[in-house]
């Protein structure tokens, strides 16, 4: 066996299940799950439509780059979404579709990373689980960044030494962040780049939550966007991904691209036709359809506003929930310790909430997922309006 499979640690819903395994909670409550950031928002039934229409696809191979469509489809949202010079963005040499991001942003570390080199994988602690485990099982070693309140919940680039990042092969970057909703702006955005040239590593954008935020006039910024912005227009050592899940609704159908630096992308094209992982021909006709249309995305949007301002109003004087950024998270502090707050929570209202220390590593500072939980509201708007109430009770019960 790899023997770095024992460097792994549980993933955070089988320590949660482990958690609540010994609690029978109220059986007169119906159970709220807060704790999996699944969308449940109705599909759009054109995005199920298309699906059906093209369920021929299922007697035919699909190729590992995928569709000239998709991956025009693709490159037209970019370029309308961040603005991108016309042209500069290449749908054959700039863009691949993956089976969602989860299993791009995995890979990846494993094609790029050299581990004869005793490499370092940075990334935002807390944080989503995926960087870690691939940049173990890749021969890394993984690097955590502090995000806590004093920095906006966003990595802490001042404490890293230079030895560190003269060893970085690899940043994960995650904005809007999951789980904090905190979105690296534009003078974040050019640092790292200019750290990427300056020490020569490569920026992992994870970028699955961009579609989902407050004001309609203020989207968050992308990687792609700031490098042109700056010049960089063949997008040297940047490459984000993003997917249809959250912005669409559609997480069963696990749909995702990766875009940016050419010179990685067509490697990285090499190491997934040994992977086997090219996205069925049915769902890459469906989500053409998905990444053309914006109205969908509006409406959804609107959906997790609602429901993000209704729960804050309940909650904002019993539990510190600052406004998120962007996302569909809320990382509020408990008043008291994050696993004992869910195991009771649970217990006396069932509502299942994620503790934060599920998410993050101790650092030198202490663990910054400590005393704070993962809210995802991603059910309906009454039963979060209803977890939110019963999340009050518990609170002012304590």
């Amino acid at each position: 066996m790899n023997p770095n499979l024992e460097k792994l640690q549980p993933y955070p819903f089988q320590r949660l299940a482990q958690l609540k395994a010994d609690i029978e909670p109220p059986r007169g409550l119906e159970h709220i799950a807060l704790s999996i950031g699944e969308p449940k928002h109705a599909t759009p039934i054109f995005i199920r439509d298309e699906l059906q229409r093209q369920l021929s696809g299922v007697a035919n191979y699909a190729g590992t780059r995928g569709t000239t469509g998709l991956r025009q489809s693709i490159a037209d949202w970019l370029d309308r979404r961040y603005a991108l010079p016309p042209g500069r963005l290449d749908p054959q040499r700039h863009i691949l579709p993956v089976n969602g991001t989860r299993e791009a942003l995995f890979a990846f570390a494993q094609a790029v990373v050299d581990a004869s080199r005793d490499p370092l994988v940075m990334m935002p602690n807390p944080f989503y689980q995926i960087y870690e485990g691939a940049s173990l099982l890749a021969g890394a070693e993984p690097h955590y960044l502090d995000c806590n309140p004093d920095n906006g919940f966003l990595p802490d680039l001042d404490r890293v030494t230079d030895a560190a990042w003269e060893r970085c092969q690899l940043l994960y970057l995650c904005s809007p962040g999951n789980p904090t909703g905190a979105v690296a702006g534009l003078d974040t955005l050019k640092r790292l780049i200019h750290l990427a040239q300056r020490h020569d590593f490569i920026i992992a954008a994870d970028e699955c939550y961009s579609e989902i935020y407050p004001d309609e006039q203020a989207p968050p910024p992308g990687l792609l966007q700031v490098a042109a912005a700056m010049g960089n227009l063949e997008f040297r050592r940047c490459v984000v991904f993003n997917s249809l899940s959250k912005r669409s609704s559609v997480p069963g159908l696990r749909s995702g691209f990766v875009a940016g630096d050419a010179r990685l992308i067509e490697p990285f094209f090499l190491y997934r036709t040994y992977h086997g992982c090219a996205m069925p021909l049915h769902h890459q006709a469906a989500s053409a359809k998905a990444w053309e249309d914006e109205l969908h995305v509006e409406e959804n949007r609107a959906l997790y506003r609602k429901k993000l301002e209704a729960v804050h109003d309940i909650l904002y004087d019993v539990l510190p929930v600052p406004r998120t950024e962007a996302g569909f998270y809320l990382w509020p502090q408990t008043p008291i310790s994050d696993t004992e707050f869910a195991r009771r929570l649970y217990a006396q209202q069932n509502v299942t909430v994620l503790p934060g220390s599920f998410l993050s590593r101790r650092g030198r500072d202490g663990d910054p997922g400590a005393n704070r939980i993962r809210m995802a509201l991603v059910a309906s708007h009454d039963q979060c309006v209803e977890a939110a109430r019963r999340i009050r009770t518990f609170i002012e019960s304590l």
